[in-house]
């Protein structure tokens, strides 16, 4: 296969049946992997295939022909086509969703690891998986002329569901991949998704394998831990962590697509049926050897920097990889035949010099012959162009080359004066250059090339049987490629991201199974790198305490913060370390965020009734271990029906025990404190100063009335002073009677709340890893605050 850089190499099968299950198949032709997903769609907008969609980025979706699906569903065809119009869609005939032979190729494709040798198990369950794995094998074999080789392939079942799940309108709302706005108002600084943020890989792999985690973080705390295990001695051992960015340069950035290429074998009849360059085909495979062989070269070098790490990942990094003589084995068999000094080169014509030569002098007379001819024709080219910068008086006339053009000159238009000798032809212009050819380097350009491509077949004759040895070693290569992606990631993002902050600014998060999700002065990850003094604010969410009601005016912070929440969970779930002073996380299975007031042109939904479908989708799917964040529920319709709905959805959430933050203007929500002791008020802090809002920015606890803070902003805008002063006498009216018996209330339950904060605070030192004696003391404190009435 050819390098597509960074576009996607997933083709996915997706097949349904009438009990509103899906199965998908989804094949990485760059990692030669395969994940198989089966489960049952609750929603008529597909909400979950649409996450798993977004989360692998296909460049194919393989669907059966398009029949009625179950009642009240669109059909995966349908939403291949509304919400993937820019991804290629195949329709195979349902003969080649064959469950049975997808089980047979899978368990004969799988490699042999422990993950892989029970697949008898999965047959019944996985039936729709399975048949979708087998139209995607049928495709990759037909459409791209390759054959897997057999136990290379790494299978997973359901592999995407260990994961927590982020569904694609909170990848959006939560900013992870792209950002809302390019720019902030009042700021030149370019604003930053979180992606973008720590996209600071190195390699390929290492990039869509942060970009995997960031929409599906980790679940197992022994991985995470791992993880900060690793992260914890590179930010301690400055010698391991400079001396690992500066190893890792020396593999190539497209290292793990090469290495998993070889899981890959082309059809016989390929080149006839296809038309497939023979030239191209070659020159791919020659390239991946010397890929392959500038990286086996780099190995030891990496192991001499990983020799005494001891961090568990690190570790097993060097004792199964840069200690695994299979890996000199590959070397030394790819010596016998390649020239030693042969290392893989970016620049196109070195490049193509270093593949012509890659083989030893001697072995196949032929090739030798392509060589010098070769030799001779690049001689010639070059020894063209000094005869022309004498002759025409271009003393500046360059040389260059491309894959696609081949040689070319390139000439300053201050040296042309305008004018060119008709010498050159195909004259463009290219910035302050001109670039031409002419008729006699097209000529040289044709043969260079012929005798190039002459040089790759005869390589690719005597590397037949090399190229047979490697594939035996497939899974040895499969594991250098996950190693090196995930180095990259942890080396080059985490640990250069958080290196490059203040000292103290980011901190390791700890995790427990059923304790509080606490923070202590967190920042928000992308806006802090663009406003220098923001302003931290922690959380502290627990089983006694599951649902946070945020208020305050417009613009106080609300959003912001809810934001900044589920950002700092999903960095922690990743492994990485968290921007705030103390963080201690219960794993969250899934996000849910119901933010923002557009609507949906695309679905014919006005405002509402896009936020009545999301919150549908969370009311559908959430569970106990959930973390929900949802930002001013029920503000697109009448005041009564959105207050009504918001306060449904609140006890809803409540009777769940999900971990609930909720952002408001409504000021009635307020009360739900008074009936349920385990919601607890906040506001952001906002002063009046001259009939101004002055925002502080910061979260203090308990409920706050600011008066006629929305006319406030609306006198700010424009508003015209007549009718600021007609809408602040009808709202003195209607809020008057509310705030009397609001705080009635307040007051009736405060002995209540008391007994339960209380409570709550015993919940917390239960779980506290602090010594005995500051237990002692915070119970006496304890005490002394629920007697004078402060708890």
């Amino acid at each position: 296969m050819e390098d597509d850089g960074e576009r996607s190499s997933i083709v996915i099968s997706l097949i349904e049946n009438r009990a509103k299950e899906v199965g998908m198949a989804a094949f990485n032709l760059r990692s030669a992997s395969l994940d198989l997903s089966q489960y049952i769609e609750t929603s008529g907008s597909y909400q979950n295939t649409q996450t798993l969609l977004q989360f692998y980025d296909p460049m194919v979706i393989i669907v059966p022909p398009n029949k009625l699906a179950a009642d009240g569903m669109g059909g995966v065809s349908e939403l291949a086509d509304k919400f993937c119009g820019h991804i290629r869609k195949v329709v195979m005939a349902r003969g080649c969703f064959d469950d049975t032979k997808g089980a047979v190729l899978v368990k004969s494709l799988a490699a042999k690891e422990p993950s892989a040798l029970s697949l008898e198990t999965y047959y019944k369950q996985y039936y729709l998986c399975l048949a979708a794995a087998a139209a995607t094998i049928k495709w990759i074999e037909a459409e791209k002329g390759l054959i897997v080789t057999n136990h290379s392939l790494s299978v997973t079942f359901n592999g995407s569901f260990d994961h927590m799940s982020i569904d694609a309108t909170s990848v959006h709302n939560l900013e992870i991949i792209e950002p809302f706005h390019s720019s902030l108002l009042g700021t030149t600084s370019k604003k930053r998704s979180l992606f973008q943020m720590l996209k600071t890989t190195k390699t390929i792999g290492g990039t869509r394998l942060l970009r995997a985690n960031l929409l599906q973080p980790l679940k197992d705390t022994e991985t995470i831990n791992t993880r900060l295990d690793c992260l914890d001695e590179l930010m301690k051992n400055e010698q391991l962590f400079f001396g690992l960015t500066q190893v890792l340069r020396k593999f190539p950035k497209e290292t793990d697509r090469v290495l998993c290429n070889f899981c890959f074998k082309p059809k016989k009849v390929t080149n006839e049926v296809m038309g497939v360059d023979n030239f191209k085909k070659s020159q791919v495979l020659i390239s991946n050897i010397i890929v392959l062989k500038t990286t086996l070269d780099a190995l030891p070098l990496l192991g001499k920097v990983l020799k005494d790490a001891s961090c568990f990942l690190l570790s097993n990094v060097f004792r199964t990889v840069c200690e695994n003589e299979d890996y000199s084995t590959i070397r030394n068999r790819i010596c016998e035949v390649f020239d030693e000094d042969v290392l893989h080169a970016r620049v196109p014509f070195v490049a193509r010099t270093q593949q012509c030569f890659a083989v030893k002098a001697g072995i196949d007379g032929l090739l030798d012959i392509a060589r010098r001819t070769f030799c001779d024709t690049s001689e010639a080219i070059h020894n063209l162009a000094n005869k022309y910068r004498e002759e025409f008086g271009l003393p500046n006339l360059k040389l260059s080359f491309n894959n696609k053009q081949g040689f070319y000159f390139s000439i300053p238009q201050k040296d042309a004066q305008g004018k060119l000798t008709s010498k050159f032809i195909q004259v463009v212009k290219h910035g302050n250059h001109l670039h031409c050819t002419s008729l006699e380097l097209a000529s040289l350009n044709v043969r260079n090339k012929s005798a190039a491509g002459e040089c790759y077949i005869r390589t690719e004759l005597c590397l037949e049987a090399l190229v047979d040895a490697i594939r035996e070693d497939v899974t040895t290569l499969t594991l250098l490629a996950e190693a090196l992606c995930l180095l990259d990631m942890m080396v080059n993002s985490f640990a250069q991201t958080i290196s490059s902050k203040p000292l103290d600014r980011y901190t390791r998060p700890q995790f427990t199974d059923d304790g509080p999700l606490a923070i202590d002065s967190g920042r928000h990850p992308i806006l802090e790198t663009i406003h220098h003094e923001f302003v931290s604010n922690g959380i502290f969410i627990s089983e006694a305490s599951n649902m946070l009601i945020v208020m305050g005016p417009n613009m106080s912070g609300k959003s912001t913060y809810l934001q900044q929440v589920c950002l700092t969970v999903i960095l922690a779930q990743i492994g990485c370390y968290v921007p705030a002073c103390f963080a201690t996380i219960r794993i969250v299975d899934r996000i849910f965020t119901r933010m923002g007031s557009t609507d949906s042109l695309e679905s014919n939904s006005s405002t509402f009734m896009t936020e009545m479908k999301e919150t549908a989708f969370i009311m559908q799917n959430v569970t106990p271990r959930s973390l929900v964040v949802m930002d001013e529920l029920g503000r697109a319709t009448s005041s009564a029906d959105g207050f009504s709905i918001a306060w449904s959805c609140c006890e809803k959430l409540l009777s769940i025990k999900a971990y609930t933050i909720f952002a408001t203007h409504m000021e009635n929500l307020s009360e739900l404190a008074t009936l349920y002791p385990n919601v607890r008020i906040l506001h952001f802090d906002v002063d009046v100063l001259n009939k101004r809002l002055d925002f502080k920015f910061k979260l203090k606890d308990g409920p706050r009335h600011i008066p006629h803070y929305g006319l406030l902003l609306a006198e700010v805008a424009g508003l015209p002073r007549s009718v600021i002063d007609t809408a602040q006498c009808i709202t003195s009216k209607i809020t008057q009677t509310e705030r009397k018996r609001m705080e009635v209330n307040c007051e009736q339950h405060h002995q209540l709340q008391m007994i339960y904060r209380a409570a709550q605070r015993l919940l917390c030192l239960k779980y506290s890893s602090q010594p005995e004696d500051a237990i002692r003391q915070a119970l006496q404190n304890l005490k002394e605050s629920y007697l004078d009435g402060t708890v």
